[in-house]
């Protein structure tokens, strides 16, 4: 292992082995931390080349458990979100392609921050649950087009252990460790195409575009690398992504979607995902006629009728889509009044997201537990003219007093007195 920080270290390029060497090493504690740490450090300096960061994910994705969904029929395309603040799409996504008879077999977690994980803001539905056998998810997957499982426990125990390592170590921020950290649980997942949707700005982990371009071409070329077609869409997140933050708020929102009445940049993301999704399906033969087939089964109804279908059968109450006043509601509302007239200038994506955390609509630690109709409803977005007086905010809280979420937002929130151009929803796509 000396021999090989040291090879890192002086900037050369690991074998396929060698890489090996170390994964398995780490995952059945034969090599100890301090010198995993090394050899991070060594990564955050000298980089990887593409065929080690092929490598280093394969190792850690033959680490631990891999699904098999060969039992799927058809092309299965998996979409993975770099996370923000509001990121509502899988809920309205999977429903939306498997419309088009796409096999979505999706396996989620749990949140850890501003709000629930997908898992989470699906049990805002009751009795919805995701403790399936891997039998009936596919028996679900071919019946229905869709169904989501927990993640297992053990898939890719070697990037659960690295990633414990590289948050104390400050090696994070390397892109080669990201892409390969990201990229080794899809593939493990079993897919065989994947769309990532890598977010930029604020509320991003890449705060800068050309961060989030660099990360979108490593992860794509891991995945073509190692055999799955893999495409990319940097977006937005230097405001939250549609209205809704928490979990049974963002459910509704995603029912609104698919009735056609959603916020506009929710829609178009959901419509230009979901449209690579299609094609790399092969459901169409162009990304204009996927797109043309997504807008017309929102319009027919069909996207709405598959996310009843898939909720009731996974124990859900399907009557929420028609209701949604029978998820989780919030007992107080306040509204966030602007304190003067001019255009929004300035929403803050993470902050936004921690006064939502306050509110208790995510998780700080662990063990904290979710409430799920808490949560805030953004009545402006950047480039809209507000008057004194106007709503900026529903908050949705279970407690009466929410003055420090009011002084997080008001924080958050900047209102100019000049003309503010709303940002680029979609700043790139990216193939090779």
């Amino acid at each position: 292992m000396v021999d090989l920080i040291e090879k890192k270290r002086d900037g050369q390029e690991l074998s396929t082995e060698e890489i090996k060497f170390i994964i398995n090493g780490y995952t059945d504690g034969s090599i100890p931390d301090y010198q995993v740490s090394a050899f991070t450090m060594a990564i955050y300096f000298k980089g990887m080349t593409e065929k080690e960061r092929a490598d280093l994910t394969m190792a850690m994705v033959e680490s631990g458990d891999q699904i098999d969904l060969s039992g799927i029929k058809g092309i299965k395309v998996d979409k993975h979100s770099t996370g923000g603040v509001g990121d509502t799409t899988t809920l309205v996504l999977g429903p939306l392609v498997a419309a088009l008879d796409v096999p979505v077999a999706k396996m989620s977690g749990r949140g850890l921050g501003h709000t629930g994980g997908t898992i989470d803001k699906l049990e805002a539905v009751s009795g919805f649950h995701v403790e399936i056998k891997n039998e009936e998810f596919i028996e679900l997957v071919n019946k229905n087009k869709i169904a989501v499982i927990g993640q297992s426990g053990n898939l890719t125990p070697a990037d659960k252990k690295l990633y414990a390592l590289r948050d104390v170590t400050a090696t994070v921020d390397s892109i080669p460790l990201i892409a390969s950290s990201i990229m080794s649980k899809k593939i493990a997942a079993g897919a065989d195409a994947i769309v990532l949707d890598v977010k930029t700005g604020a509320g991003a982990f890449m705060k800068t575009l050309d961060d989030s371009k660099e990360l979108a071409k490593a992860m794509v070329r891991i995945g073509n690398n190692v055999g799955r077609r893999t495409m990319a869409v940097i977006s937005d997140m230097s405001q939250p992504l549609g209205f809704a933050i928490g979990n049974a708020l963002e459910v509704k929102e995603a029912i609104d979607t698919l009735k056609g009445e959603g916020p506009e940049d929710l829609t178009e993301l959901c419509l230009t995902l979901g449209s690579h999704m299609v094609y790399l399906a092969e459901k169409a033969g162009s990304l204009a006629e996927a797109r043309t087939l997504l807008e017309n089964v929102i319009k027919d109804g069909s996207a709405l009728e598959k996310l009843k279908v898939f909720l009731s059968s996974q124990g859900g109450d399907a009557s929420v889509v028609d209701d949604p006043s029978k998820m989780p509601q919030a007992k107080y509302t306040f509204e966030l009044e602007a304190k003067e007239d001019g255009y929004v200038a300035e929403i803050v994506a993470d902050e936004v997201g921690t006064a939502a955390m306050i509110l208790g609509a995510g998780r700080a630690t662990k063990e904290s537990i979710i409430d799920l109709a808490v949560g805030l409803v953004l009545r402006k977005k950047i480039g809209d003219e507000v008057k004194k007086g106007d709503s900026l905010v529903t908050i949705y809280s279970n407690f009466e007093n929410v003055e420090e979420v009011k002084a997080k937002l008001y924080e958050s929130i900047k209102i100019s007195a000049t003309k503010v151009e709303a940002p680029i929803l979609v700043h790139g796509e990216i193939t090779e």
